[in-house]
Formats: C-alpha cells, sequence, structure tokens
C-alpha cells in the first residue's frame, strides 16, 4: 500500500471510525500502518463486556487478503481454528443428509469473532480505541464532521466512517434507504460447556456446525474454541414478530414453549439447547440493502461492513465483505492519485455498492432456500457439484 509521506487524501487528517468491529479495526490497522492519525470509538464499556459471536470464515480475495495486507496473518494462523470450518447438515430428527461437509478444506479457515476481533486491537497503536463511546449524533461541514456522544463528549475529525453494524446510527445521514426485510427472523441464544451440559450434541458437532433443515425451517449450532456453542433459529415470520409476539425472551419457559410449538416434532437434543441457554435469547430480524441502492459520495463521511450492506448470515459473507470494504477504502484514502477525499471515497462507494449487491443476491437466494421445502435436495445437489443440474430445475429455480 501506499506510504502515507507521498502525499495522500488523508494526510495530515484526523479520521475516526464508529465501531470496533472486525471491518472498523481493519481499516485503523491499514491506516495506521501508513501513518495516519485514527481514533476507533466503540460503544462497548472494554473489549470483554461482552460475549462475542460464533466462528467466522474468512476467504481469499476478501478477508484474509484484508488480514494479509494489514501484516497479520502469523496471528491468524496461531488463532484460528483447524477443523471448526466442518459442517454436518442433519434433518429436524438428527438423521445425517449430508457428512463432514468442508472436512478435508482449509480454503476457509475459521476463527472465532472473539479471538479475530483481539488480534486486530492488538496490532493498534495504544489508546486508538475509545470505549464506552456511544454515538448520538453529528454536524457535518465540508471541512469537518463533529460527532457527538451520548456522555456528553464531542470529537472532531476531518473524515468520519461508520462502521457501527446492521442497526447504523450514522447511516442515514449519508443515505435515506433503508435495508429491506427478508422474511426470516433469527432467534440467537448460547450455552456454556456443552461438553458437559449436552454431551450427545457435543458428540455430533465433532468440533464444527450442525445446520439443522427440515419444515422451511433451520437451526445452526456452532462450537466455539472456549467449549460453548452459539445458536440461531431461523424461521420465517412478519418483520414485527420479535416485539409482537408477546414471548418474554428473558424467560426460559416461554422461549422453550414457543421453539416446541414453532418446530414441532422435532427431536429434543434441540429442545436441549433452550433448557441450558444462558439468558436472555436475542430476537434478530434479518435485513437486506437494497441491491441498487446508490447515493452521491460526500467529502468526510461515508460506511463499511453492516452499515453500508447489510445481509442475512446465510452464505457466510457478511465478515468478508466488511474487511474487504477496509481494504478498499484504505487503498484509495493513501492512493496519492486521489485529487482529494471526496474522490477517494466516489472510488471506494462505487466499487463497494457494485460488489456487494452481487454478494447481497447471492445471499438472499440462499437464504430463500434455506427456508425452503426444496432446502435438502437443494443442498445435496449444490455441495456434490452438480449446480447445473439445479439450474435446470424449475422447483429450485423457484426456491431461490
Amino acid at each position: 500500500m501506499t506510504q502515507i509521506h507521498q502525499k495522500t487524501p488523508v494526510q495530515d487528517k484526523q479520521i475516526a471510525i464508529i465501531g470496533a468491529g472486525p471491518g472498523g479495526l481493519t481499516l485503523a490497522r491499514l491506516l495506521q500502518m501508513q501513518g495516519a492519525k485514527v481514533k476507533v470509538f466503540e460503544r462497548d464499556i472494554n473489549q470483554f463486556a461482552r460475549v462475542q459471536g460464533a466462528t467466522l470464515n474468512l476467504n481469499e480475495g476478501s478477508g484474509l487478503s484484508a488480514l494479509r495486507a494489514a501484516g497479520l496473518m502469523e496471528a491468524f494462523e496461531h488463532a484460528y481454528r483447524p477443523g471448526a470450518e466442518k459442517m454436518l447438515f442433519v434433518d429436524a430428527q438428527a438423521a445425517v443428509i449430508i457428512d463432514e461437509l468442508g472436512a478435508e478444506s482449509n480454503d476457509r479457515p475459521e476463527i472465532d469473532r472473539g479471538p479475530l476481533r483481539n488480534l486486530l486491537l492488538a496490532a493498534l497503536a495504544e489508546d486508538t480505541v475509545v470505549w464506552d463511546a456511544r454515538f448520538s449524533s453529528l454536524q457535518r461541514t465540508d471541512e469537518s464532521v463533529e460527532i457527538s456522544f451520548e456522555n456528553g463528549d464531542q470529537f472532531t475529525a476531518d473524515l468520519l466512517i461508520a462502521a457501527d453494524g446492521a442497526n447504523s446510527k450514522i447511516r442515514p445521514y449519508i443515505t435515506p434507504l433503508a435495508p429491506e426485510y427478508s422474511g426470516v427472523t433469527v432467534l440467537e441464544g448460547n450455552v456454556s460447556d456443552v461438553a458437559n451440559t449436552i454431551p450427545e450434541l457435543y458428540e455430533l458437532l465433532d468440533g464444527g456446525k450442525v445446520c439443522v433443515l427440515d419444515d422451511e425451517k433451520t437451526l445452526f449450532i456452532v462450537l466455539k474454541g472456549d467449549g460453548s456453542v452459539a445458536f440461531y433459529t431461523g424461521h420465517k415470520a412478519d418483520q414485527q414478530w420479535s416485539t409482537q409476539c408477546g414471548i418474554d425472551f428473558s424467560d426460559r419457559a416461554q422461549v422453550l414453549a414457543w421453539f416446541q410449538q414453532e418446530f414441532k416434532g422435532w427431536s429434543n437434543i434441540w429442545a436441549e439447547l433452550f433448557r441450558h441457554a444462558s439468558l436472555p435469547f436475542v430476537p434478530r430480524p434479518q435485513f437486506c440493502a437494497p441491491l441498487d441502492q446508490s447515493w452521491p459520495s460526500l467529502p468526510n463521511l461515508t460506511m463499511l461492513g453492516d452499515a453500508a450492506h447489510v445481509m442475512p448470515p446465510y452464505a457466510g459473507e457478511g465478515v468478508n465483505m466488511a474487511m474487504q470494504d477496509a481494504l478498499v477504502l484504505a487503498t484509495q484514502l493513501l492512493n496519492p492519485d486521489m485529487s482529494d477525499m471526496q474522490t477517494a471515497i466516489a472510488a471506494y462507494e462505487i466499487e463497494m455498492r457494485s460488489r456487494n449487491a452481487e454478494t447481497a443476491a447471492e445471499t438472499m437466494q440462499f437464504t430463500r432456500v434455506f427456508h425452503s421445502y426444496e432446502a435438502v435436495p437443494f443442498f445435496r445437489e449444490f455441495f456434490t457439484g452438480n449446480q447445473d443440474v439445479l439450474l435446470q430445475n424449475d422447483s429450485f429455480r423457484k426456491a431461490a
């Protein structure tokens, strides 16, 4: 990447990033490597304030390429989890549909979200991240951005990048276009020490992941390096289901009763997840940014990751897209051929929107197929390399 002393758009500029997720931290690292002045503001009280999500697969050409540019592949190789990429597909009764998927491949190595965040944090200059900083509002001129936080603090930046996730508070300052509901809602839970709490499930996981497909519903179960599991139901529901269903998600009995009704007839092994999960459960309606979204580029404000292009998790591309955004944006901001920040931002946003529109379209296809009656035959064909058969099958095309 370009050295910052060659006169780049961000030379001598103060950069602020809102959000200390993988995308924001990767961007901060890439910019700091070239001497840029960066502050990252994160709402968490500290890096240990909450449980980080499940494992993430990183791909060549996106997540791994960003880590390589950031000089962090050695740290990644010490932190990732060989074997975690294994995926077992089963039906509602835990009968195997597809076995050992990914067991012989290391093309998409997996790392837990917590260790990924930690290795990125460790690569930043001391005091780069300002914790317990909840964004409140901003005032922008062509020359600067005045950022206000809920605790009364303020910060003036020459450039602000929103990396604050799917519910970004900064996105509305850039575009009025809102993400659209996918039709699927996820309910998330976590179980500690699954080897002892649900030994039958621990054996089934075999160090990797289990995906349950049946009756237009899904259940993903992911074993993490600390011996806990994260799990995610997926079912078709109205957008307001989580607020209008009347379920208290901190009441185990209510949530278990819902699961046993909504997923009626499913094996009791899955109900054990709800009996042992920590509270509360977290409902997550799944949204996708408009595939054709566009907006005029601003001189000192942009966004990356879920803030820019949220999508459901069913293609496993979210973190990869965020980290690739960081790489592309850093490259443009550090490019001496760019006359100013707005030109660099425009070049980044054009590429980012085009790339992510294609990925989001594919993700929505997978989201629909996962939650269709065609899911099992579709993935049997898909994972045996018979994609051409799928393209010729009317029922598969309709499901997708």
